[in-house]
């Protein structure tokens, strides 16, 4: 039978963002739910070497990472639940979501930390060679390619801003784009052309991620988008940067979001045009995107959280005594 599960703290999403608001929501007292959705601990779980977490001089593995922040949350009052949210119910005074097994969960305070999902090319060999070659994020892996030959996938902004990051590490950067012009802003476009380290190939379609001997990354097998014409191009490693899409679905009209889908908050702040609602995490944010400035925006999300509800209950309180 359906159960319905209340709290003063109801999360739903549990990467960093989402454990971290539940570790202090936890020790603030406001016994917290995590519900974990579809990717239990988030991107980090399909992340390997992890070398920019602060408080490790060695390099972690993202999936150890991700336990040990839950048995944190867990071990401070934090209940996990396996389940994934399917309708959400925004009107107040309790937030209500609704698993896919029919259980209810009830809060008084709702922390969003549902997190967003890089964009994929979709071709062979992309997902086998994650981790091995294969990333979508320059920020967190192109230490790794210090001295190698890398290569960048896709024509906007991020794309024009991963290679440009990728040039503190390589000497070797190459775009490449299917079309004959980038999406990019201007200001950035002309960064990147005047950086000697970045060559463009225009006009190129990649067909397919090639394995070496070793398992690793060799290669990209390439087709011109005009000619059909074919070609490999060798590299260490390779960056696809075509976008992410935010995992905000369950929200659309009834939360404020961008263009893109991501969760519009007041700047500087995690809340979010419902009061008692907040957003954490790459769910709202679309220009960092990293592990760390997740868990700090859980934390904020955990303390204006707490600070909402005690303002409500003594207003309430004062309101009685009247």
């Amino acid at each position: 039978m359906a159960t319905t599960h209340k709290t003063r703290m109801l999360i739903i999403g549990s990467g960093p963002a989402g454990l971290s608001a539940a570790i202090y929501g936890a020790r603030a007292g406001m016994e917290p739910i995590v519900v974990q959705g579809l990717q239990p601990g988030g991107q980090l779980t399909i992340t390997t070497d992890v070398e920019n977490y602060p408080g490790f001089r060695e390099v972690i593995q993202g999936p150890w990472l991700m336990q040990e922040m839950q048995a944190q949350a867990e071990h401070v009052g934090t209940r996990m639940m396996w389940d994934t949210i399917t309708a959400v119910d925004l009107a107040g005074p309790k937030f209500v979501a609704t698993g896919d097994g029919g259980d209810v969960y009830e809060g008084d305070t709702l922390v969003i930390a549902t997190g967003a999902q890089a964009r994929w090319l979709g071709v062979p060999g992309e997902q086998e060679l994650s981790g091995k070659g294969v990333s979508a994020c320059a920020t967190c892996d192109g230490f790794f390619y210090r001295g190698k030959k890398v290569v960048v996938i896709g024509g906007g902004n991020t794309a024009v801003e991963e290679a440009l990051y990728l040039t503190n590490h390589s000497d070797d950067v190459t775009l490449i784009h299917r079309r004959d012009s980038l999406r990019s802003e201007k200001i950035l476009q002309d960064r990147l052309f005047a950086n000697p380290k970045i060559s463009v190939l225009w006009n190129k379609r990649v067909d397919r991620f090639v394995a070496g001997p070793d398992g690793q990354l060799h290669a990209l097998a390439l087709v011109d988008t005009e000619t059909g014409a074919e070609s490999e191009i060798e590299t260490d490693g390779a960056f696809v940067a075509i976008g992410h899409a935010p995992a905000t679905e369950l929200f659309k009209g009834k939360l404020a979001m961008d263009d893109a889908g991501y969760l519009l908050v007041q700047p500087g702040t995690p809340k979010t045009d419902i009061s008692g609602v907040f957003a954490c995490g790459d769910v709202m944010d679309h220009v960092y995107r990293q592990a760390i400035t997740a868990a700090g925006t859980g934390c904020m999300a955990a303390l204006d959280a707490e600070r909402y509800l005690a303002e409500k209950e003594f207003a309430e309180k004062a309101k009685v005594e009247a």
